[in-house]
């Protein structure tokens, strides 16, 4: 089991902080990072759109919404009556392993091309569609929860979320990438040699910083106990099994029994953070984000994506 060069990016990133030395990615570049990756996988996403039939897309869509609405649903008894967290706490935490990691998706992608396996290359949009419903289905499990405390059941209070869900950065650069590359087509060549020779090097800067986040947190999961390391990996090992079935079920290549595997088996520490601060501000958001980005995240990237592909390549 090869890991990508990427990776080692991460690893790095970890180390450094692990050793306590000031490496640091400067913010403006972080975020430069985010933005970057966001277009690339957007456009490129967008511009096979544009060549795909509708008759495909849309069962394969709304199969994939079904999906993300089902994992929340999973992932919140075992928090509430496993872990006994509170309502609020497992309906927020939910949310965050029904949506998508968009970092987690491009490590899949950076390994994938560099294997030369191929895949279907309209699957941005799975990653868009992945956002919105994890994030509805966790404000319900909250329940009389969010209503008694003022939280998000409030109807004044749904404007917020909505436009939290579609206008984040994350969403939007996204769902913006996937327009521009839907309309132009072909004509995304002409910026290819930017967003497309220049995706791996980004990446590798951006892990940089993610393996120095996730490394920062270990100490709060030395505090949690040993619940938050079991679920923050049975809990992708559940959604990689769900997404490879379902993946299978469509019909899809084994690059995409892959990468929706991969979908399901990451978690959201981006997009479902930010929204649950509006629609749950109550929560505790230090837990949700130590799972998804101290434990989860680095699972995936060290062991769970390559593990996925060697799974894939054996049995088809």
């Amino acid at each position: 089991m090869q890991l990508d060069i990427v990776v080692g990016f991460f690893i790095l990133g970890a180390f450094a902080q692990l050793v306590r030395s000031d490496l640091r990615l400067p913010e403006s570049l972080y975020k430069s990072c985010v933005i970057f990756l966001l277009l690339a996988i957007g456009l490129k996403g967008g511009a096979a759109l544009s060549k795909s039939p509708i008759t495909t897309l849309l069962p394969q869509s709304m199969a994939v919404v079904a999906f993300g609405a089902l994992l929340p649903l999973v992932a919140f008894p075992i928090l509430r009556y496993i872990g006994r967290w509170s309502r609020i706490d497992a309906a927020a935490t939910a949310a965050h392993y029904g949506s998508v990691s968009v970092a987690t998706y491009a490590v899949a992608i950076a390994l994938l091309e560099s294997r030369g396996v191929d895949y279907e290359a309209y699957f941005p949009l799975f990653v868009a569609l992945l956002e919105v419903p994890a994030i509805i289905i966790g404000i319900l499990l909250a329940g009389t929860a969010a209503t008694s405390t003022g939280g998000a059941s409030r109807g004044a209070d749904w404007g917020k979320i909505i436009r939290e869900i579609f206008l984040n950065q994350g969403v939007l650069l996204l769902l913006g990438g996937i327009a521009i590359g839907a309309w132009a087509g072909d004509r995304t060549v002409s910026v290819m040699p930017f967003f497309g020779d220049l995706f791996h090097g980004v990446l590798a800067l951006f892990l940089l910083e993610m393996g120095r986040v996730a490394a920062e947190r270990l100490p709060t999961i030395r505090r949690q106990g040993a619940f938050l390391l079991s679920f923050g990996v049975l809990m992708p090992l559940l959604g990689a099994a769900g997404g490879a079935a379902l993946a299978s079920l469509l019909g899809l290549s084994p690059g995409g029994i892959v990468l929706l595997a991969v979908l399901g088996s990451s978690a959201s520490y981006i997009a479902v953070p930010a929204a649950m601060a509006v629609a749950l501000p109550q929560a505790n958001a230090s837990l949700s984000i130590t799972l998804s980005l101290a434990i989860t995240f680095p699972f995936n990237v060290l062991v769970a994506i390559p593990a996925y592909l060697a799974l894939v390549q054996h049995w088809s």
